[in-house]
């Protein structure tokens, strides 16, 4: 802690020299020159002024080293209450912190990896409680001897929406050029339960979508209704490019 102890007339310039004094204790020749000064809120009648000082630090541009000066009420000796350096309006910054719960996207989990569930999950109820869900109500006797959770309402309301708006959705590429959908389809495994009607399992193993949860809007050109029109006797496919060669067949001898 620094102090000022000779009370100079000159206070004003004292206070600077005494925020220079202390900034320079902890940046050296990184402190460059005063920019101004600023007071702040005074509480119990003591003063509180911060000096502002340029930061000659690389890779720091547009910093500064903040040296806040506290002065008692009635006292004219001031102490060094914090240093500090503190980006400027144009800084660069990183980037805000982010929780890891946050952090984690899709694709991230790799194998070994664990990533445990907030304990207030809105995704995940208990399987004891009363639900809208036809499977949740049939699996509620298993607490104690199953799952001990269930997804949620809201739960299913979010997977619905992903899996809609995933690679295997109603508005795939895929699916809009597809001749029938999934829900007609003989590979096509239903869920169970409140999602039944919107989503299944894609049971052929020749598409992408195979073992994978898809729309019962989604579909692609291995449905299994698909029919192959053989071509007719006698068709040939038209001369797509001729390179202006004449080609002469050799008569037969004799």
């Amino acid at each position: 802690m620094v102090t000022n102890p000779d009370q100079p007339a000159d206070r004003d310039g004292a206070d600077v020299e005494l925020a220079r004094s202390a900034a320079r204790e902890v940046g050296g020749s990184q402190v460059g020159d005063h920019l101004g000064a600023r007071a702040g809120d005074e509480s119990g009648g003591a003063q509180l002024v911060t000096h502002a000082f340029g930061a000659q630090v690389p890779g720091y541009v547009g910093w500064h080293w903040a040296v806040s000066l506290v002065r008692a009420a009635g006292s004219d000796v001031a102490t060094v209450d914090e240093v500090v350096l503190l980006p400027g309006d144009g800084s660069l910054l990183a980037p805000a912190w982010v929780p890891w719960e946050e952090r984690v996207r899709p694709g991230d989990l790799g194998p070994g990896d664990l990533l445990p569930p907030l304990p207030d999950d809105p995704r995940l109820a208990p399987a004891y409680l009363l639900s809208d869900d036809p499977a949740v109500e049939a699996v509620a006797f298993e607490l104690g001897l199953g799952r001990e959770r269930v997804l949620s309402r809201e739960g299913r309301l979010l997977a619905a929406d992903r899996w809609r708006a995933g690679d295997f959705g109603p508005d795939a590429a895929m699916a809009r050029h597809a001749p029938a959908r999934c829900g007609t389809c003989g590979f096509y495994l239903p869920l169970a339960g409140a999602l039944q009607a919107g989503f299944g399992v894609c049971g052929n193993d020749i598409p992408e979508a195979d073992g994978k949860v898809v729309s019962v809007e989604y579909g692609c050109g291995a449905h299994s209704e698909v029919v192959a029109e053989p071509t007719p006797r006698g068709d040939f496919a038209e001369l797509v490019y001729d390179d202006g060669e004449e080609i002469v067949v050799d008569a037969p001898a004799g």
